[in-house]
């Protein structure tokens, strides 16, 4: 028998009055396909958030379905404790591809955890519960890491086991740097670097930093800034971790991992990432060189990372990326997409800034006449939006007034050509643009 309590009221009978819900008529989804989905009352959406950037190829792609429908006939799950043959193929495809030297690998079950682990294997290896942060970031919501989260919107609590002291410069066109050009806001940014760096006691442990801030309104730096910081860090024997939960897998189009626009100095001690590798699966994971990975000097296993079946979706997913080349179409439809985006925020003054590279956009949206963040117009645009038919997301430090664009890379021409259609009534709409 159905219940027939409205799904709403029940969620919010059992789940905590924090677990935020997008629409003042919240959706079930049930079902999608491509870039597509459907919710319980026969809805279709184009997807241009794809479960916050998790969806990374397609809905329902037939490779991933297949693999995980195979293994999870064999075995569901035996732990770290078992050789697991997914696992270890899997792990090989990531380190080939991680750019590190003699990598290891480590799979855990969301991008939260991995960002966890990396602190861990830092501060073991440095002897230091110190960390350095970008302003406006967010590395998941763990005890640990909002500690080091520089978006207070994300961070309900002060106390932490670790010291963590912020810098500038993960944010280009707001903050003290925003007037200068690109490389004199670098060296701003690496003066003041060396200005906490000074005003620390003992080591630092790590620089933990998303190469484009996601949940912080998908802002980013100059290219080549975590270049010019590693510079100051190898000085200081301070590892140099980057988070590419949001970044990695080709979704900026112009490289395989985010940290590769900031790579004159090499790759980074430590490289994190989630999200899309699973296509929906939770997988998340750690590289690190053999000697960081190996400092860990106490028993340690993952009960669910690197799970048969979820190792098997991963593979079938990174497989299909490559295969496709989903990295080159993030390229130039992303690249199409965001030129579409600019002519439409020309119409519309409550468009701050269209940012962003591949197929991750941010539209900043203030109130008209003045620099003001505009929460309210953002959720009456991501309304507007899903009338129309299309799912985006929101972020940003400045009150979530960014409207964050992140379709699955297979996107096709004629789709962001629908959805920036889409959007650009719904912010005509909303702002009343004729």
């Amino acid at each position: 028998m159905t219940n027939p309590i409205p799904l709403h009221s029940r969620h919010k009978s059992v789940l905590p009055d924090w677990l935020a819900l997008y629409y003042d008529r919240p959706i079930e989804l049930t079902h999608g396909e491509g870039r597509h989905v459907w919710d319980a009352d026969g809805n279709r959406y184009l997807d241009f958030f794809g479960g916050i950037l998790t969806t990374m190829t397609a809905h329902a792609l037939p490779e991933v379905t297949k693999a995980v429908s195979e293994q999870a006939g064999r075995i569901i799950h035996s732990s770290t404790l078992y050789l697991n043959r997914p696992m270890v193929e899997l792990a090989e495809r990531v380190a080939a591809l991680s750019g590190i030297p003699d990598a290891r690998v480590f799979f855990t079950t969301s991008g939260t955890e991995a960002n966890d682990t990396a602190l861990l294997l830092a501060t073991t290896y440095r002897r230091s519960n110190q960390i350095l942060a970008m302003r406006n970031s967010y590395h998941g919501r763990s005890f640990s890491t909002v500690s080091i989260t520089g978006n207070r919107g994300w961070s309900p609590t002060s106390l932490s086991p670790l010291q963590t002291h912020y810098v500038h410069g993960a944010v280009r066109t707001r903050g003290p740097f925003a007037h200068l050009g690109d490389g004199e806001f670098t060296a701003a940014a690496v003066a003041d670097l060396e200005d906490v760096l000074g005003q620390t006691r003992g080591g630092v442990a790590a620089l933990i930093a998303e190469p484009i801030q996601g949940v912080g309104g998908f802002t980013s730096p100059p290219d080549g800034l975590y270049g010019a910081f590693r510079e100051v860090l190898d000085r200081h024997g301070i590892l140099w971790i980057s988070d590419e939960v949001q970044t990695g897998w080709g979704r900026t189009g112009e490289h395989f991992w985010g940290w590769q626009a900031h790579a004159q100095n090499g790759p980074p001690d430590i490289l994190t990432f989630a999200k899309g590798i699973g296509n929906g699966m939770s997988i998340g994971g750690v590289v690190a060189r053999a000697e960081l990975m190996n400092c860990i000097d106490s028993n340690s296993i993952s009960t669910f990372g690197g799970s048969p079946v979820t190792m098997a979706a991963g593979a079938a997913n990174l497989a299909y990326l490559l295969e496709h080349d989903l990295q080159g179409n993030a390229r130039r439809v992303g690249g199409l997409l965001l030129e579409r985006l600019r002519a439409i925020a020309a119409t519309v003054p409550a468009v701050r800034e269209v940012r962003g590279r591949g197929l991750m956009a941010g539209l900043e949206l203030t109130k008209p006449g003045t620099d003001q963040a505009d929460p309210e117009g953002a959720a009456a645009v991501l309304e507007a939006a899903r009338a129309g038919g299309l799912l985006v997301g929101k972020g940003g430090g400045y009150n979530t007034s960014v409207l964050r664009i992140a379709p699955p890379l297979s996107l096709t021409v004629a789709e962001a050509e629908e959805g920036a259609e889409i959007l650009e009534q719904a912010l005509h709409q909303v702002h009343g643009v004729q």
